[in-house]
């Protein structure tokens, strides 16, 4: 069966977008309404299990992504009893880490109310709430999990993302009922069970009708499955450290701070997960095209290509940090309220946190595009190790400041400094990193003017309502891409950048682009 990758690209992007949208907004209504109708506890509570569940599903980290890999060549080469060899194996796989994740949990039930500082919701009970998140996590991997391979395997991930439309729908009117009806958190937590549930039996009955001839059986040799276990490792340890920093913060609040703080600080955070989400979108839409220009093109336009991208990357951040740190506190006033606000100087942390983060992974999109997992599988994991040792070492004397601070430190001394040294050294071997870091340097010092510039002149708004808040967005859009054309009209990757934006959807987004 031949894969149209373009028609598959395209498709996925689409219902890629759609999906992220729908799961951004839903949940920041639901968010909205679980404080006015439960109280802010709930929130926190709800963020605690996530990050609990996130720390379980290490055992997973790096498996589905390596069997995906795995079936690509097998697929071009039409070879069905290797597929079906690899299913059984992921199969195997997905059931053994079921089996650990729910072992871990139980283990893990005893000391839940001791992640949770000061006071917890009324009535309810802690250990019933965390069984079902539980279950929920555990029948991932337990009900035909392994037949999402062979959508992936072969770019149809759009048919997950309707599946998953379909099935949010569902939940969130379920849950939209428990909050405003009933008023009772276990039918909200039981939503997520039954939808998780029915999410992987639609997904596998539609694999199966897709794919009819792939079936778990077989085995393969056992020097292919030492190769996959390799490369699971890699992925593992690369991944793990990005498992803990997303995780440890929230755990970390909510053991030492409270749940109360802990969903103050989160509702910042989702606003700024929205904007990571579609720049990782972004990133995964252009990096197999990346992969392949490091196959065909010579390092020398391979590296006019990299800084091309940097420069288009930088452009959005910067929009991006002036927006973040003109509008965060007047859209949390209009939507939580003044009482729900954190101090401005958190904001700037949390903008900068962004900054570096957003670094880390448009860097990593050479690495993964260029396959330098092996050489890189350390740098997450030490970078979250020393970020969760930070907080540990931060969170009584700074509070919440400490946190932030510790992933900023994690990311700027380690993360960010490393990923850069690997893809020069690895990739790049031939350019200057001094020079990029110059380069860097002037990136940054035009993106504080920029913001420096925005934050002046919406302070002079004050925060009386929606229509204030309208003219502070419109000056925030519109202000700082008016200074970056200003700035770089002239600028040589300017026009470069503009010619590849235009070509973002043809058949190769690099092959059009002009010579530096």
């Amino acid at each position: 069966m031949k894969v149209s990758k373009i028609e598959n690209t395209k498709r996925n992007i689409v219902f890629g977008v759609l999906l992220k949208i729908y799961q951004l907004v839903l949940p920041f209504i639901f968010r909205t309404i679980m404080v006015y109708t439960l109280g802010i506890q709930y929130l926190g509570l709800n963020g605690l299990f996530t990050s609990i569940l996130q720390i379980l599903n290490l055992a997973e980290l790096g498996i589905g992504s390596a069997m995906v890999f795995s079936m690509y060549r097998p697929i071009v080469e039409e070879d069905d009893e290797r597929i079906c060899a690899l299913m059984r194996l992921y199969k195997i796989y997905y059931h053994i880490i079921g089996m650990i994740i729910l072992v871990g949990g139980l283990i893990l039930t005893p000391f839940i109310p001791c992640l949770i500082s000061r006071e917890m919701p009324d009535k309810i009970n802690i250990y019933i709430l965390y069984i079902i998140n539980l279950g929920a996590t555990v029948s991932t991997y337990w009900m035909f999990a392994y037949r999402n391979s062979i959508l992936n395997a072969y770019q149809r991930q759009d048919i997950i993302s309707k599946v998953t439309i379909i099935t949010d729908t569902l939940k969130y009117s379920m849950q939209l009922a428990a909050l405003y009806i009933f008023r009772n958190y276990y039918y909200y937590a039981i939503s997520i069970l039954l939808s998780q549930v029915l999410n992987n039996l639609i997904t596998a009955i539609i694999s199966q009708k897709m794919y009819p001839k792939y079936k778990p059986k077989g085995k393969l040799p056992k020097r292919e499955i030492h190769s996959i276990n390799q490369r699971i490792r890699d992925l593992f340890t690369a991944r793990f450290g990005g498992v803990i920093v997303n995780s440890a913060d929230t755990i970390v609040i909510s053991s030492f701070l409270g749940l109360e703080v802990l969903a103050v600080y989160q509702n910042y955070f989702l606003i700024l997960n929205a904007v990571m989400a579609f720049m990782a979108i972004l990133n995964n839409s252009v990096r197999a095209s990346i992969g392949n220009s490091m196959i065909t093109k010579s390092l020398k336009d391979n590296f006019k290509i990299f800084n091309m991208f940097i420069f288009i990357e930088i452009w959005i951040l910067g929009f991006c940090i002036c927006c973040f740190s003109s509008l965060f506190q007047s859209f949390m006033i209009l939507w939580m309220g003044e009482e729900l606000l954190l101090n401005y100087s958190v904001v700037f942390m949390l903008c900068i946190y962004f900054l570096g983060y957003e670094y880390v992974m448009m860097m990593s999109v050479y690495k993964d595009a260029s396959g330098i997992w092996h050489e890189d599988r350390y740098r997450p994991l030490i970078s979250g190790l020393v970020n969760l040792a930070l907080n540990l070492m931060f969170v009584k004397a700074a509070g919440i400041y400490g946190i932030v601070l510790s992933t900023i430190i994690s990311i700027f001394l380690i993360s960010g400094p490393w990923i850069t040294r690997n893809v020069f050294s690895l990739i790049f071997r031939d350019e200057s990193l001094r020079k990029f870091v110059k380069q860097m340097i002037v990136y940054l010092i035009v993106m504080g003017i920029a913001a420096v510039f925005v934050n002046l002149i919406c302070a002079m708004i004050p925060n009386s309502g929606i229509i204030t808040f309208i003219i502070k967005l419109c000056i925030s859009v519109f202000l700082p891409n008016m200074f970056f054309v200003v700035v770089y009209f002239r600028y040589p990757l300017f026009k470069d950048s503009i010619c590849v934006v235009k070509q973002m959807f043809s058949n190769d987004l690099w092959r059009n682009h002009r010579n530096a």
